[in-house]
């Protein structure tokens, strides 16, 4: 930390959970105040999104209060490890109501409500306060001693300010180039999705071309170092030392917690979790087996809408055997596969190089915030860290 500036803790410096009675002395029950869910607080994003309007009746009981300039922390798993974040600005009558789950920060004169705003998207804020979260599986929350105690450094105001400035300008640089770096992935993915949606051929039931069976085992009977490939659900495939198939078969993931299904195509011995769906094609002079995979891949958003269950997402073997695939020709088969598995290759080469560049504009992120707040950022690392973000 930089001579003359001081490290005080957050509620030195900083109102928590500012009280409701504030609202209620200055606006009547019908006058209408900001309603932020928890969805409108983005992604260390700086002013939150606003959502509806309510009344101050509707939302004072059962909501946490905050106001414009406040900082607003989500408290709950994943969302506090994402970086959910901002600033309160723009609030109907200067007021708003949200989530149970915002820890609210009001910073006093001392403290630049951007600045505390920066120092909060730290990974290493969020790293050591993953560490400390406590609560059932699914419900974690980050405590908000933690976040009072945190140890934050401080300049004076215009130093803070002018800190605040050189972060704005470099972080926006790097945010532009993250965004576009996101979109030229999208377009990749984009052409990949329209040509696979584009094969149109007669429509027949999977069911008359597959026969269709799943493994006996546990997920947990995954042998570490097996000799051979073990499908369960999860899109990581593992290992085994027992094989119960010997085949070329698609296997199709039964269950997911979120309804996202995976598909993979494999050729060989292996073995397969109770509910993973193992596919095998009745005729291959009728259906090719990579022509299937690339089917089932368009197929999943289509499954994940009829799949059934509420904590976990099922396939009913039903749904498998009703889907209706297009079935060209062999000789269109292969032309499509061929097109596809080129297209496809290309996507996950680009995806590697575009995630690599999005990793390393984190981090530079990262390296930014922390020169910040240890007091070495200047203007000139501020520019350089853009020049390299848009090398």
């Amino acid at each position: 930390m930089r001579e003359g500036w001081k490290s005080v803790r957050l509620e030195e410096v900083c109102t928590f959970k500012p009280p409701k009675k504030e609202a209620r002395q200055r606006l009547n029950p019908d006058d209408l105040v900001s309603f932020v869910p928890m969805n409108n607080l983005g992604v260390r994003k700086k002013v939150l999104e606003l959502g509806e309007d309510r009344t101050l009746e509707e939302v004072a009981g059962g909501y946490t209060y905050f106001a414009d300039g406040d900082v607003l922390l989500a408290k709950i798993t994943p969302c506090f490890e994402n970086g959910k974040l901002g600033i309160a600005s723009g609030l109907s009558n200067g007021v708003g109501f949200g989530s149970s789950e915002f820890i609210v920060m009001r910073p006093n004169v001392e403290l630049d409500a951007e600045y505390l705003f920066y120092f909060l998207s730290q990974d290493s804020v969020r790293d050591a306060g993953a560490r400390v979260m406590s609560g059932a599986v699914g419900h974690k929350r980050v405590p908000k001693e933690f976040i009072e105690e945190l140890e934050l450094p401080l300049p004076e105001l215009a130093e803070q300010k002018r800190i605040v400035s050189l972060l704005d300008e470099a972080l926006e640089g790097i945010d532009t180039v993250v965004a576009n770096t996101e979109k030229n992935l999208t377009n990749v993915r984009e052409l990949f999705e329209s040509y696979l949606n584009a094969v149109e051929a007669n429509s027949q039931s999977l069911g008359d071309l597959v026969d269709i069976r799943t493994g006996k085992l546990n997920a947990n009977a995954a042998v570490k170092g097996g000799a051979y490939p073990f499908f369960t659900c999860s899109r990581e495939t593992f290992k085994i030392d027992k094989i119960a198939f010997d085949c070329e078969a698609i296997l199709l993931a039964g269950n997911n917690a979120s309804g996202d299904f995976n598909v993979k195509h494999y050729f060989g011995k292996f073995n397969a979790y109770q509910l993973t769906y193992v596919i095998t094609i009745k005729n291959e002079e009728i259906l090719l087996y990579r022509y299937l995979y690339f089917q089932f891949v368009k197929s999943l958003k289509g499954l994940k809408e009829v799949s059934i269950g509420v904590g976990t997402k099922y396939l009913k073997l039903g749904m498998i055997k009703d889907l209706k695939i297009g079935v060209p020709p062999i000789k269109q088969q292969k032309k499509i596969v061929n097109i596809l598995d080129n297209l496809l290759s290309d996507l996950n080469r680009l995806e590697s190089i575009y995630q690599q560049k999005l990793a390393a504009l984190a981090e530079l992120k990262q390296s930014l915030l922390q020169k910040a707040f240890s007091g070495e950022l200047t203007a000139r690392e501020a520019e350089a860290a853009v020049e390299e973000a848009t090398a």
